[in-house]
């Protein structure tokens, strides 16, 4: 079978593989839409970083390592011992993998686990191929009539609610988001679904401000040209934001998202960083302010976004930018994203076309 598989920096090739065998607790899934992550984008352009070169501690796999870990399918063959599951189900898979006995999975936060993995990512099963086996587990159901690409977009959306869900959101009027990539605009929909009356974003780029305004922010400012903690505090009565989600990973994306909350404000760092920042405790300890992360998602919050979405509580339709073969992922896929970036947020393989 086909497998976009990831070699090196800059090197990602459809490979030919042995088609998976659905094992015991498994179901074998037909792929049918997949996105790109920043992630794999940080991996292709400057990895392997995450993706592991010697065998990973829960997979055993290593490079060259099947890509894509938001993705929707059918559900093609059930595995002995599953149940709740039958061929034919549309589902999301959920990637994250954690090994369930590392104090952070005792503690109950199997997210921070210390030998994290993804399908997709540390493993040779990837939503990037004509056929993946995962545990069952993962494999979320879809309502009936939800649309497959939309099931693509629920785990980057998930990222974004447990953002969400990680600040104090129930009494915030005002959230500032910073950066609109497809993460900062996917927290705009969450942010939206929670009833936030105000939703603030600064981005450079002009054609994601305008995604940014069709997804649901109410005022939408340029850090080039905008002072943006005046136009907050003219918003806010001269207090700030209640809550903010750093999403540039950018030192001055990052100062904007702590000045621009209020006394007692709470930002929340989604970004992935290359370089640490540099925090100023004194503002910070001045006006008693939060600093939380936000790392992938907890159990329950695809549940969440597919209900959120079936509800049409989350429209996130105009996050897909385009779609492509797997045959052009590199090409109209990783490139675009990299030469094009402010012309897209999400770029889905359709693995059947």
């Amino acid at each position: 079978m086909r497998a976009a598989r990831f070699h090196g920096r800059g090197d990602i090739r459809i490979d030919q593989i042995e088609e998976p065998v659905c094992g015991e607790g498994q179901v074998k899934i037909r792929p049918a839409f997949v996105g790109i992550c920043g992630s794999d984008l940080h991996e292709y352009l400057a990895g392997p970083i995450v993706i592991p070169t010697k065998p990973h501690a829960l997979t055993g796999s290593q490079l060259p390592v099947t890509l894509g870990h938001e993705f929707s399918g059918t559900i093609e063959e059930v595995g002995s011992g599953v149940t709740g599951l039958k061929v034919g189900d549309r589902v999301a898979v959920r990637p994250n993998l954690s090994d369930g006995d590392c104090p952070s999975c005792v503690f109950g936060r199997p997210n921070c686990c210390r030998n994290l993995g993804f399908i997709g990512f540390s493993s040779n099963a990837g939503g990037l191929s004509d056929h993946v086996a995962v545990p069952a587990k993962h494999a979320i159901p879809l309502p009936e009539g939800f649309p497959l690409d939309l099931g693509a977009l629920v785990e980057p959306l998930t990222v974004a609610w447990h953002a969400v869900s990680r600040s104090p959101v129930s009494s915030a009027k005002t959230a500032l988001v910073v950066g609109g990539g497809p993460i900062g605009l996917a927290i705009v929909q969450v942010l939206k679904a929670h009833g936030v009356q105000t939703i603030i974003v600064a981005e450079v780029s002009a054609q994601r401000r305008t995604y940014a305004t069709t997804l649901g922010a109410t005022h939408v400012f340029n850090p080039v040209t905008d002072d943006i903690i005046s136009r907050i505090r003219g918003l806010t009565n001269n207090a700030g934001a209640d809550i903010s989600f750093e999403c540039s990973g950018v030192q001055a994306g990052f100062d904007t998202a702590m000045k621009g909350i209020r006394v007692r404000g709470t930002t929340t760092i989604v970004s992935l960083w290359e370089e640490k920042p540099v925090i100023d405790a004194f503002d910070v300890v001045s006006y008693e302010k939060h600093v939380v992360g936000a790392a992938i998602c907890d159990e329950g919050d695809f549940e969440r976004v597919i209900e959120a979405i079936a509800e049409g509580r989350i429209n996130p339709r105009p996050m897909i930018t385009s779609k492509i073969r797997m045959e052009d992922v590199e090409e109209k896929g990783f490139k675009a994203l990299v030469n094009e970036k402010d012309k897209h947020v999400k770029i889905l393989i359709d693995i059947e076309a």
